[in-house]
């Protein structure tokens, strides 16, 4: 197997990121986050890139923060550091223009949840565990779960996760709407792949500027996300030639002009 901690490959329209360090449960270091992050700038940039599946090899996605780095960097003052690092690695991905799928299985824990919150849409194998983890080492949250994990899936499952530090299945947190799909092992990668191949199939300006539109209005107050909503559709509507998709739609299904006005 490919020895480099993120394994890459392009399989058309879709970017597929393998984190590769199965003897190790694709704990995070800084070898690794260095790579992610890299990639998230090509794949910002990459016109043949329409969209990310982001998965693990081996057993499981992620176990989280490699402890052993972690003792390393501490006898330099490190670990700070790192995971500002790392938590902006994730903050990244999530702001990426270009919709990121995370497909989980086996087990995703620590900062493993933590990367999995920031993608648009997750997929996991039946009987995956998911979990905060971070009080069962004496350990806080440094990539962001304490921000985003009870918008994704509600009060109580994260209040549960983080202050028990137990796991939930894929097959309970489906229940909280944060997972898309949850479908056998065998099936995992085939059912990602058929996602991200939906995805790339839309409009790519429109979707970033969908993705751009729910990243501006988090936060915002009704009054002020609804007229951002119409700035977008404005901007949207003379940027992207909206008029010339609508007649193309139209006279797909014969559509008449004077219909189309009725």
């Amino acid at each position: 197997m490919n020895s480099k901690p993120l394994r890459v490959e392009q399989r058309g329209p879709a970017r597929w990121l393998f984190l590769n360090r199965p003897a190790q449960r694709n704990a995070l270091n800084s070898e690794l986050t260095d790579a992610l992050d890299s990639q998230i700038d090509d794949i910002a940039y990459d016109q043949e890139t329409a969209v990310v599946v982001l998965t693990g090899e081996g057993p499981g996605f992620s176990a989280g923060g490699d402890f052993r780095h972690f003792l390393e960097l501490d006898e330099e003052d490190g670990v700070l550091a790192f995971l500002t690092r790392l938590s902006s690695v994730v903050t990244r991905i999530e702001q990426s223009p270009k919709p990121w799928i995370a497909a989980l299985h086996g087990h995703a824990i620590a900062g493993g949840l933590e990367i999995a919150l920031a993608c648009d849409l997750v997929i996991a194998a039946e009987g995956t565990l998911v979990g905060d983890g971070h009080v069962n080492n004496k350990l806080m949250p440094g990539a962001g779960s304490s921000v985003r994990l009870e918008r994704a899936v509600g009060k109580s499952a994260a209040r549960w996760m983080h202050l028990s530090g137990q796991p939930m299945t894929a097959e309970e947190l489906r229940r909280t709407g944060w997972l898309h799909d949850v479908v056998p092992r065998e099936r995992l990668r085939e059912r990602a792949g058929e996602v991200a191949a939906e995805l790339a199939s839309r409009d790519t300006v429109a979707q970033q500027n969908m993705k751009n539109l729910l990243k501006s209005i988090a936060g915002l107050d009704a009054p002020a996300a609804l007229k951002a909503e119409l700035d977008a559709f404005d901007s949207n509507w003379r940027q992207n030639d909206v008029p010339g998709a609508l007649r193309t739609f139209l006279a797909a299904r014969g559509t008449t002009k004077q219909e189309a006005r009725a």
